[in-house]
């Protein structure tokens, strides 16, 4: 558990990283590059907003070492007065899935396209404006009921496409989308990161198993919060998932399924019957063995990237991509084994007896 919380800690602090190039991705920093598609945006609710000034940020998908989990949409204060949110996003580059971090900005950049709703549908935001230091909410996309709020307009906005819960840039069924004039403009102001509290927001999530993609299958019992961390109180659950969860290959030797127990061979077994059966409870044995070896080895190689933080991403990914061909070889040959495994003569059935006419 230790050193599952440390490799918690060391995904939610993300190493920084240059590795995706493309248009789409150029205007932003890549934190984090891994093969496996992000899954879709869950349907959810938006919770009311606390106080006045907050701004909406929304919900995604970030990565960890038991794979994806939900960063639950919550309202926040910004940095400083005039400064908007231009949310995170998965763009798609040469076989990975890169992770470019949201910042606080004076204007809002590309986010990929993606559409996060509350405001955020794929450019810009409509969600409201600074005007001096007060911020002005557009009642339409934000929820704006149980606080006292006066500065409030309503402006109808109008989506010309069908909306879709993907939730990254490129590739594969991915969103088509390129930085407009403005939003590469945006990209040479000036950014402000996240701050420490959103940075808390993102590691307490990434503690919370029921916020796996893998334990929820795409539709998190929390998917929004009124407030950063607050789990408890006005908490939104999704009404459902965006989408069916993308298959994925299995990456490390402790994921693997546990085989079937073998069968104790019955009273009236032959010798060679009670011999298979014991052959096939060692080869499982030792095959276990294995298995638990890999994933001890594995979490070993893990913990020693988690104390060397000044390793690049790329070595990282490299890293998983071995883990990967390490486990799909082992789990050949332990199918090619059993498969191999002489199995007992089956006895002739008696012959039918024949009736005389």
């Amino acid at each position: 558990m230790a050193l599952r919380s440390s490799l918690i800690a060391l995904f939610a602090s993300v190493l920084a990283a240059t590795l995706l190039t493309t248009p789409s991705t150029s205007l932003a920093q890549v934190d984090v590059s891994i093969t496996i598609a992000p899954p879709p945006l869950p349907v959810y609710e938006q919770p009311p907003v606390p106080a006045p000034g907050w701004i909406w940020t929304p919900g995604y998908w970030a990565w960890g070492p038991e794979g994806y989990f939900w960063v639950p949409g919550t309202w926040v204060e910004a940095p400083e007065v005039g400064l908007l949110w231009t949310p995170g996003y998965w763009a798609w580059s040469d076989g990975f899935f890169g992770w470019n971090a949201g910042y606080w900005g004076p204007v809002v950049g590309f986010y990929g396209g993606v559409n996060y709703g509350f405001g955020y549908f794929g450019h810009g935001y409509e969600g409201g404006y600074w005007r001096g230091r007060e911020f002005f909410y557009n009642r339409t996309v934000n929820n704006v009921t149980d606080v006292h709020i006066t500065n409030v307009y309503n402006k109808t906005v109008i989506e010309n496409v069908t909306v879709n819960r993907v939730s990254y840039v490129g590739g594969p069924a991915g969103v088509v989308a390129r930085p407009t004039p403005q939003e590469q403009q945006a990209a040479h102001q000036r950014r402000v990161p996240a701050t420490p509290t959103q940075t808390q927001h993102r590691e307490a999530a990434a503690s919370r198993r029921e916020l796996l993609a893998s334990v929820n299958q795409g539709k998190p019992p929390i998917a929004a919060t009124a407030r950063p961390q607050d789990f408890s109180s006005h908490v939104v659950t999704a009404s459902r998932a965006g989408g069916p969860l993308y298959q994925t290959q299995t990456v490390h030797a402790r994921d693997l399924p546990k085989p079937a127990a073998t069968r104790a061979p019955s009273a009236s077994a032959t010798a060679e019957e009670q011999a298979y059966s014991r052959q096939q409870a060692q080869l499982q044995a030792r095959q276990q063995q294995e298995r638990e070896t890999l994933a001890q080895q594995q979490e070993r190689e893990h913990a020693t990237y988690a104390q060397q933080q000044a390793r690049s991403q790329q070595a990282f990914a490299e890293l998983e991509r071995q883990h990967q061909q390490q486990t799909q070889q082992m789990q050949q040959r332990h199918v090619q084994e059993a498969q191999q495994l002489p199995k007992p003569p089956q006895p002739h059935p008696a012959p039918a007896h024949q009736e005389r006419h």
